[in-house]
């Protein structure tokens, strides 16, 4: 399992570790039935405390991607995939509400808005 962090980014370590083992997940990296590395294992090669990796398995457990086995680890579930791809679009969803609701408070307008994203899909 492959984890980078960006130490410089907004989002929180959890959060960044949580989705690149959902991603990971989506995309077959990580099988159903596959262990984690246990948390002071991951903690350990990431450099960080171990309470930041419970934290991020305490998430994944609550999505439904992972079960804790206690005294042998975390492993990833049988999941549904396209589950997993409707949770993460509702998400986006979410985010781009908020982005929109924020250019609203500041009074752009539709057309800013739009140039706007279009400038930051190129």
């Amino acid at each position: 399992m492959k984890i980078i962090l960006n130490y410089s980014s907004m989002i929180p370590i959890y959060t960044q570790i949580v989705e690149q083992i959902k991603s990971q997940i989506s995309d077959g990296t990580i099988k159903a039935n596959d262990a984690l590395p246990s948390v002071r294992e991951l903690s350990k090669d990431l450099k960080i405390s171990a309470l930041t990796v419970k934290k991020a398995y305490d998430e994944l457990e609550a999505l439904g991607l992972t079960a804790t086995i206690h005294g042998k680890g975390s492993y990833v579930k049988e999941v549904n995939k396209d589950l997993v791809l409707e949770k993460s679009l509702k998400e986006i969803e979410q985010s781009f509400e908020e982005a929109i609701n924020k250019a609203r408070l500041i009074e752009l307008t539709d057309d800013e808005i739009r140039n706007m994203f279009e400038m930051l899909m190129e």
